[in-house]
């Protein structure tokens, strides 16, 4: 893995824990808090975009968000289990990983034209 796809994953985690503080900030603190976590998982996300297709880097950005979120919200905020959710899941990641799978050299280059 590069690093360009190393910015993804970050803007991907990063994309999980704002998420997170749209839905718990209480507090002018924590609002603000969330706000910057918003701006820098955009900044990494333009940065890999530099180099990666859009399009793929929006799926993948997206769908580790996707995931994350849900995975986040029943481990440790109580959110209600279910096996669908997981099969969904899967079958999600299944996509993301094909999109970055069949993203070759020749895409990465095309984008930098």
């Amino acid at each position: 893995m590069n690093q360009n796809w190393a910015l993804v994953i970050i803007a991907g985690i990063l994309e999980i824990l704002w998420v997170m503080g749209l839905k718990y900030s209480s507090n002018w603190i924590s609002w603000i808090a969330t706000l910057i976590v918003i701006y820098l998982s955009f900044v990494v996300l333009l940065k890999a975009t530099e180099k990666l297709p859009v399009a793929t880097v929006y799926a993948v950005f997206t769908g580790i968000g996707t995931a994350g979120t849900v995975v986040i919200g029943m481990v440790l905020f109580d959110e209600i289990f279910s096996w669908m959710k997981i099969f969904f899941i899967v079958l999600l990641l299944v996509g993301v990983l094909g999109l970055k799978l069949i993203t070759t050299e020749s895409d990465e280059k095309e984008s930098e034209a």
